[in-house]
């Protein structure tokens, strides 16, 4: 087994935190600002890329890292190392409301592709890099472009998403639509691509955009019921305007039912 094999214990409901446990110079990879805490005697070193291969020269850890650069992330990572003896423990935690979901690579073939800013973090030894659409008009239109992460190696990894999590199991040729945000990943056998919504009415007044995500099968597909994208747009909507008033919620005293309701802010 290439990647270090560690235990783990997800606590929470709604904003969840995972708990993983460290034997003797065991390591856990990390996107920056997931850390939580951790027990004294773990070290924390940054480094270039994920730390998965170990052998390659200074350039091509450079050139690893930049990858990451094309989906969002940052060019450097975090490892966490357990550098004494005894099993010690190490948290990290959810970015926002949702749920952390545990992805064995080993139940999926060594790969399982997520939307960008899915990964949390993984065992030392899994591979995060970038997975390309070959698809012009899922590039386009597809909501996560042409590039989405892929995790790759035999280890742990753990993924979060927003709101409630539903996992669907694919048979050959089953297909499934998608809000292109809804998604949170899905394993290398499914097919992904776009699908226009159709009508006039629809692509007009609908108010869900014009295209759908469609996954066929076979394969898993996990599915999340807030992306933060959306959150922060309607977070964005109901925030008062710089130098104005909010909505009044929709109430038809607007302004005045917020002054019957306590807020006396004018």
């Amino acid at each position: 087994m290439n990647a270090h094999e560690i235990d783990y214990q997800i606590f929470g409901e709604e904003m969840q935190y995972v708990e993983l446990e460290l034997d003797p110079r065991e390591a856990v990879i990390a996107e920056a600002g997931n850390f939580m805490m951790m027990d004294d005697g773990i070290r924390m070193d940054t480094i270039f890329g994920d730390g998965s291969k170990q052998n390659e020269g200074f350039l091509g850890k450079v050139l690893g890292a930049g990858k990451r650069l094309l989906t969002g992330e940052s060019l450097f990572m975090t490892i966490f190392s357990n550098e004494i003896q005894g099993k010690k423990r190490i948290s990290f935690a959810s970015p926002y409301p949702g749920k952390i979901i545990p992805i064995d690579l080993t139940q999926f073939n060594g790969k399982f592709i997520c939307q960008k800013d899915a990964f949390l973090c993984a065992a030392k030894g899994v591979a995060i890099g970038i997975e390309f659409s070959k698809k012009l008009g899922r590039g386009f239109f597809g909501g996560e472009g042409f590039i989405m992460q892929k995790i790759e190696g035999d280890g742990m990894a753990f993924v979060h998403s927003g709101g409630t999590m539903a996992r669907k199991e694919l048979g050959p040729g089953e297909k499934l639509k998608v809000d292109t945000g809804c998604i949170i990943g899905f394993t290398q056998t499914i097919d992904y691509d776009i699908e226009f919504v159709g009508g006039i009415k629809n692509t007009i007044f609908g108010g869900e955009g014009l295209f759908f995500a469609s996954l066929t099968g076979p394969g898993t597909v996990y599915i999340q019921s807030l992306p933060f994208s959306r959150l922060a747009n309607r977070v964005l909507q109901a925030a008062p305007q710089m130098g104005g008033k909010d909505k009044g919620e929709g109430s038809l005293l607007g302004g005045i039912g917020d002054v019957l309701s306590g807020d006396n802010r004018f």
